[in-house]
Parts: C-alpha cells; sequence; structure tokens
C-alpha cells in the first residue's frame, strides 16, 4: 500500500468502528433497556445475548482502531452484524427495518474490505509484523 492507501485504510477502519463501538456504550448504559429488546425479539438467553454483544463491539472495535488482529476483528464483527440484521432487521414489510438490514449488509461489505486487505501501515499488525522481521542482530543492538 501506499502512504495515501495506508491513511484511508485507518480512516476507515475507525469509521467503522466508530459504530460498533458507541453502539457498545450504548448497550452499557442501558442494560435493561437493551435485554428487553433482545427478549422482545424471542432471543434465548437474552442476558448472555447482550453480554456477547457488548463484549463483541467493545473489544472488537477497539481491535480494529488501533489494527491489532485486525483480520479476526473484521470476521467477527462482519460475523456478528449479519446475525444482527437476521434477527433484528429481518421484517421486510417495514422498509425501515429493510434499510437497516441492507445497512448491515453493506458493513459486513466493508468489514470483508478489512479483512481481505488487512489493517494498513498504520497499525499494531503492520508493526508486529515489522519487528518480527527483523534480524536477531538488529533487536540486539536495539537493546
Amino acid at each position: 500500500m501506499t502512504k495515501q492507501t495506508d491513511i484511508i485504510a485507518l480512516a476507515g477502519r475507525i469509521l467503522l468502528a466508530a459504530l460498533f463501538l458507541m453502539s457498545g456504550i450504548g448497550k452499557l448504559a442501558a442494560p435493561a433497556a437493551t435485554i428487553g429488546y433482545i427478549q422482545a425479539m424471542g432471543l434465548p438467553a437474552p442476558t448472555g445475548a447482550y453480554l456477547a454483544a457488548l463484549l463483541v463491539e467493545v473489544i472488537g472495535s477497539i481491535l480494529l482502531i488501533v489494527g491489532f488482529r485486525t483480520r479476526s476483528a473484521a470476521i467477527g464483527l462482519a460475523v456478528f452484524t449479519l446475525l444482527a440484521a437476521a434477527f433484528f432487521h429481518a421484517n421486510f414489510a417495514d422498509q425501515n427495518q429493510m434499510i437497516h438490514f441492507m445497512k448491515n449488509i453493506a458493513i459486513v461489505g466493508g468489514l470483508l474490505q478489512v479483512a481481505a486487505f488487512g489493517a494498513g501501515k498504520f497499525s499494531l499488525d503492520e508493526r508486529f509484523a515489522r519487528q518480527a522481521k527483523r534480524p536477531v542482530s538488529a533487536l540486539a543492538a536495539a537493546n
């Protein structure tokens, strides 16, 4: 990648992650409402689903922002988003729900791009990969 595309990759990761981080913070601020909504949708174990969603959104978004285990984080968030679309936005008779469903599918597409092409230069993944490639003598000299 070039410096310009690495900056774009970083911006894309931050913008995608912001959605999940804000949603996770919202769930943290209103657990009873979130659990009630999950229960109203007929999903089993609403408290467990709430905790799983909270962990996926907060941890996944942080991993995406810093670019650590980026491909795995993007795939995990993509699966989560696809499941959310299927369970919470599948009422296609309601145009609003169909729009939310399609929005989720578009987000999955963006996350799959991150999974396919990686985090770019401005990421912990890249930093650790560069360190792993350094010769042993360079590591000894640095210490």
